[in-house]
């Protein structure tokens, strides 16, 4: 693993700093939307006074802090999709990757990063009773101590199944100004959170009464999109019937259920789906950077 050297100066300084993600440039957009976008993102966090510290994988090699060329390289070539399982063996092939949240999330907390803002995690995926279909994201964060800032889970997601397993492996979770648990693209859901904070300090009060306790667990946070951009219920529960009834005509089954879901989606919704995406992923960095500051001010 190599840490930039503006990471690692920020963490020595006890400064905030807050990770990023990389599939969201190699596999969520088309270039050069993608790097145009991780490049807003980092911005975003200098502008609050954060260091940003994107992770990603070049050479076989977790870069934490890639730099503006290892931007380009993970959005222009193809690039390998990297969860924690796959770490070893790009680092044995020597090729590039680009990180799941799972693999954010573990390298994070290897360097000793504490907040990471992402997208929406993954979860229990609709008929996983018999597929056993679910993110790899859950199991790491249960050994991943980082505060994890997200819109809650993708709606064509099993949301409950996916409250249940994040109850049993002992994480953590707070809805940040709510008690709905939000599903992605749309602020609420069905289900109602045991908890919530209406700051990020209440957020870092949290983290050391986590470390006081020995926790190994990751903190979740679960950020709704704002309502002014969140996607138009009717229009969201519209598109997502014909993406069902999309998946089962072309039979599509088990793992590739929800990759046949999600680019329909992009496609059906003409596009409405992959802007507020961008939206709630510069929300929730905005709220990660808060909660770094928080954090960092508590060190010191």
């Amino acid at each position: 693993m190599r840490i930039s050297n503006t990471v690692s100066e920020a963490l020595a300084a006890s400064m905030p700093v807050v990770a990023l993600e990389s599939t969201i440039i190699s596999h969520g957009l088309p270039y050069p939307q993608n790097i145009a976008a991780a490049k807003e993102f980092e911005q975003q966090l200098i502008d609050e006074g954060v260091t940003p510290a994107t992770i990603g994988i070049i050479d076989g090699v977790p870069i934490i802090g890639l730099s503006q060329e290892q931007l380009e390289q993970i959005a222009k070539e193809g690039t390998a999709k990297a969860s924690v399982r796959d770490l070893p063996i790009i680092a044995a092939k020597k090729i590039n990757g680009a990180t799941t949240v799972a693999a954010t999330a573990y390298l994070a907390a290897k360097a000793g990063i504490r907040v990471f803002a992402t997208g929406g995690l993954g979860g229990v995926h609709k008929g996983a009773i018999e597929t056993f279909d679910e993110s790899a994201d859950l199991t790491t964060l249960a050994t991943s101590p980082v505060v994890v800032v997200s819109a809650g889970v993708k709606s064509v997601l099993d949301i409950s199944a996916t409250l249940e397993r994040l109850e049993t492996l002992s994480i953590p979770l707070v809805g940040y100004k709510t008690d709905i648990f939000p599903s992605f693209w749309l602020p609420t859901s069905d289900f109602t959170l045991d908890w919530s904070v209406n700051s990020a300090k209440e957020v870092a009060d949290i983290v050391a009464s986590q470390d006081e306790l020995g926790s190994k667990a990751a903190l979740l946070i679960a950020n709704p999109v704002p309502t002014n951009k969140a996607w138009n219920q009717e229009d969201h529960d519209r598109v997502l019937e014909k993406a069902f009834a999309a998946a089962k005509k072309a039979g599509v089954r088990g793992k590739a259920v929800t990759p046949f879901l999600l680019s329909y989606i992009v496609g059906a919704s003409e596009g409405v789906s992959l802007e507020v995406n961008l939206e709630l992923v510069r929300n929730n960095i905005f709220v990660a950077g808060e909660i770094s500051k928080a954090l960092s001010g508590g060190r010191k």
